[in-house]
């Protein structure tokens, strides 16, 4: 852990330095708290006055996206986190979620690492991807055809290929023994939550 910052405050200057690097701007107010499961803005706004203070940002007055940064952290000595269980309605990168670190490069993959989610069944099996394995995840909302996701159906988070047909949408599993999901309105969310860019298996 970087010297000085704790695990809450960590995590915000991580997002700050992923909005920055993919959106060309900061986070509001409201999407640190919405990413990180705060139940108030004030909560996010007093993790940033705590990193002002220890002289990581400089916050401009009276800006929704007035947050600068003064200290680039080495992701390389931070670590991912990795997400275990995720209750139905928290972002998955709420803090009760995060299992621990691991410390590996985000950049040793073919896009950014952003957290590695421990994998739950065998849908995925002939792909690879096993029970218990961590997938490498690239936050985003953004994923083209016969891509593998983390999508969330209100209150599951799953791991399927996801393939786009018309206006329909399939979560499809790589697993006979199981059955593909078509997406409709029998689901009142279905969210993107990341691009699946890799696998960890930490048994072999």
């Amino acid at each position: 852990m970087v010297k000085g910052l704790t695990k809450r405050q960590l995590q915000i200057l991580d997002l700050i330095h992923t909005s920055i690097d993919e959106n060309g701007m900061p986070p509001t107010r409201l999407e640190i708290a919405n990413n990180l499961g705060f139940k108030s803005l004030n909560a996010a706004e007093d993790h940033l006055k705590a990193l002002e203070k220890k002289e990581f940002i400089k916050l401009v007055p009276n800006v929704s996206r007035g947050i600068k940064v003064l200290k680039k952290t080495n992701n390389k000595n931070v670590g991912l986190p990795i997400v275990g269980q995720v209750a139905a309605g928290q972002p998955i990168l709420a803090i009760e979620h995060v299992e621990n670190h691991i410390l590996i490069d985000p950049f040793l993959f073919e896009k950014k690492a952003d957290y590695l989610l421990r994998v739950k069944g065998e849908s995925m099996l002939n792909s690879g991807i096993r029970d218990g394995d961590l997938l490498v995840v690239h936050a985003t909302k953004v994923v083209r055809n016969n891509q593998i996701v983390v999508a969330r159906l209100d209150d599951e988070v799953t791991v399927k290929r996801f393939k786009k047909a018309g206006s329909k949408i399939y979560l499809i599993p790589e697993n006979d023994n199981f059955d593909r999901i078509e997406v409709n309105s029998k689901y009142g969310e279905f969210i993107i939550e990341g691009l699946g860019i890799g696998i960890l298996r930490l048994d072999i």
